[in-house]
């Protein structure tokens, strides 16, 4: 029997190695992509900001906790073929999150998003407080002026007040303040192009910024929804024959840091471009920011020959056709409450 040729074992060793070694790291491999990721935290947190190359994020995942090499991260995302697919964005994982899971997120752009509640009626003033409060939220514009906001949106000379739609806007982590303003300043540009393309005929307003204007009273003024057509209708007849708005809405925000809640005779007399008590017509310009049904009252009022209308204390009101029938309301609604 011919013996085998010592030979040939050195040159099938090495073969045989290199295939086991391969073998091995790509079980070592699918072991690695599969294991969650062991975290310093209970999560995680990233902000990505465009342009950021692979090897960074994953040099910044490991920075923000995730403990395991950075090394190691860079080349599953470059195996992966994936690596220029990274999506920009504010990211969070929780234990559990594997290499594979973690690399998936950033692709889909499955990003961890916050939110900010703009509400019906609120001033200005109380939007920006609110973005200020607001978590994640980077603040670009707090030191600028009105003018110098509206300037940045790109609306320069247009007032600020009244002129972003309450809403809730659903935000990335780490972006600014301006750009969700930017994002509500266009929602209410598209909204009152809306309700003015559906303005009636016999409306008294000249321009869809004498819309809101108006919409911005009557969301002040309105407690119950279903009186918002009717309020609106109310200070339409007033436009219509020039008698003055008289709302006390207005004169309040004229007042401003100077209100202490108790609206006095004497504030109803002291003149001012916002006292409609003094003036008549609009004020110069929103007092508050209206939601689209004050905006649709304002430009659809309903119809009635009420000329006034009183607070009933429950958030509703009493309308009226004259002085004579106002004032009884008022007896009845507002002084018997005294």
């Amino acid at each position: 029997m011919a013996s085998r040729s010592p030979g040939l074992r050195p040159a099938l060793a090495p073969l045989a190695v290199m295939a086991l070694l391969a073998a091995s790291m790509a079980g070592a491999a699918w072991w690695w992509l599969e294991r969650p990721l062991p975290l310093a935290a209970t999560h995680a947190e990233l902000s990505i900001e465009p342009g950021t190359a692979p090897r960074q994020v994953a040099q910044a995942w490991v920075d923000a906790g995730v403990q395991t090499s950075p090394e190691l991260l860079y080349a599953w995302f470059r195996a992966s073929g994936q690596a220029r697919r990274i999506r920009a964005g504010s990211y969070e994982i929780a234990a559990g999150t594997t290499p594979r899971r973690l690399l998936e997120k950033m692709v889909q752009g499955d990003e961890t998003l916050e939110r900010v509640r703009v509400i019906e009626g609120w001033t200005l003033r109380q939007l920006r407080a609110a973005l200020a409060a607001a978590p994640y939220l980077r603040p670009a514009t707090a030191d600028l002026s009105e003018a110098q906001l509206m300037e940045a949106l790109g609306a320069a000379g247009q007032a600020a007040e009244g002129r972003f739609f309450p809403d809730t806007y659903v935000y990335s982590r780490g972006v600014s303040d301006l750009t969700v303003l930017r994002r509500a300043h266009a929602a209410m540009q598209r909204r009152l192009a809306e309700a003015w393309a559906q303005r009636a005929e016999a409306t008294p307003l000249k321009s869809p910024d004498q819309a809101l204007i108006l919409a911005s009273i009557v969301e002040k003024e309105t407690g119950a929804p279903d009186d918002r057509g009717r309020v609106a209708g109310v200070f339409s007849n007033r436009l219509r024959i020039g008698m003055p708005l008289q709302t006390d809405p207005t004169v309040i925000y004229g007042l401003g840091a100077a209100f202490d809640g108790n609206l006095r005779r004497r504030d109803l007399l002291t003149d001012g471009p916002y006292n409609t008590y003094t003036r008549a017509g609009l004020p110069p310009t929103p007092i508050a920011l209206p939601g689209m049904a004050s905006l649709l009252a304002a430009v659809k009022p309903e119809a009635t020959r009420a000329l006034y209308f009183v607070a009933r204390g429950d958030g509703s009101s009493a309308f009226s056709e004259t002085l004579a029938e106002h004032n009884r309301a008022v007896n009845q609604y507002q002084r018997a409450r005294h």
